[in-house]
């Protein structure tokens, strides 16, 4: 549970966006490396551009600080300037594995699952399946390796004019193999999110950012501080009876992912209305997310201060 009640806390004004990095020319030549040289010839290049960022535009490598502070919170200066370029070339890698799997094909990077005959089993509850995941790893591998599940999967995502990241099916030439849902339709996409669940159907959010109003969410202790995290997707479980699994995918290896169901969460019908009643189911999902970025701390790419917030309202 959170030290501060909901509605004591406000978020502060930010100017987060998913906008891209760097220029279409840029990511062309990623691109090219890749077709030409595989994943190595574009990670040698990463280690240049990653010094460029991280020496001449410390602006973006101060984005993961507000997160490295609270996981290192015994680190130097000096400590957390190495903590920081070390999440960007992470996240840079990330970025090279994503395009890889589409240009190369998703051969190239193998996906070991923990908990697939856990994930069969809920779903054939036939109430829906609810995949609450974060900005962790590499979401879009993970994506790619549930395939198994047989059944549509829809995507509440986000994306704003500027970003020209390809997304894995976009290099591929494919269409997209999941239905997107635009958090920016009417009530916030809830419900279309509904319909997916009443069909017995796989719904996919991200639990770590909050899209839309701020009166979606509640304050839970993340990483030692309160953070404001979305419950539509309790809420949307209370509803339909639909479990929550908490999946994650980490990068273990130069070629390969690890993807883990991390936590089940049931959250009951009468559980009630109010925001503060989903508090504890959301502390669950915050919980979990802090066990990965312990055991992972430099493959956490939310790069947003989600503990800014104004405290005067």
């Amino acid at each position: 549970m959170s030290r501060t009640e909901p509605e004591q806390i406000a978020p502060a004004k930010t100017s987060w966006h998913s906008r891209s990095v760097g220029s279409r020319l840029q990511h062309g030549i990623f691109y090219l490396l890749i077709h030409l040289g595989g994943r190595r010839a574009a990670y040698f290049l990463l280690y240049f551009v990653i010094a460029y960022y991280a020496l001449l535009r410390p602006d973006l490598r101060r984005k993961g600080e507000p997160y490295l502070r609270r996981r290192f919170p015994e680190a130097s200066s000096g400590a957390l300037f190495r903590h920081g370029c070390r999440l960007l070339l992470d996240f840079g890698k990330v970025l090279v594995d994503r395009a890889v799997v589409g240009i190369l094909g998703p051969e190239r990077m193998a996906v070991r699952l923990h908990g697939r005959e856990d994930l069969l089993g809920l779903l054939a509850e036939g109430k829906g399946l609810i995949l609450i995941g974060a900005h962790v790893g590499c979401w879009q591998a993970a994506m790619s390796a549930l395939g198994f599940l047989s059944t549509p999967v829809s995507l509440l995502m986000q994306r704003e004019d500027g970003d020209i990241d390809r997304h894995y099916f976009e290099h591929a030439g494919r269409e997209c193999p999941y239905r997107i849902i635009d958090p920016r339709g009417f009530l916030g996409g809830s419900l279309e999110m509904l319909d997916v669940l009443k069909r017995g159907e796989v719904l996919s959010v991200m639990g770590d950012r909050l899209l839309g109003s701020d009166k979606n969410a509640v304050t839970v202790d993340f990483l030692g501080d309160p953070v404001r995290l979305p419950f539509s997707a309790y809420k949307l479980a209370a509803t339909t009876g639909a479990p929550i699994a908490v999946l994650f995918s980490a990068k273990t290896g130069p070629a390969s992912y690890e993807l883990e169901l991390a936590k089940v969460i049931r959250v009951p019908a009468v559980v009630g209305r109010s925001g503060a009643a989903f508090a504890p189911y959301v502390a669950e999902f915050a919980a979990a997310l802090e066990k990965f970025t312990r055991e992972h701390p430099c493959q956490f790419f939310n790069f947003f201060d989600m503990w800014q917030y104004d405290r005067t309202k």
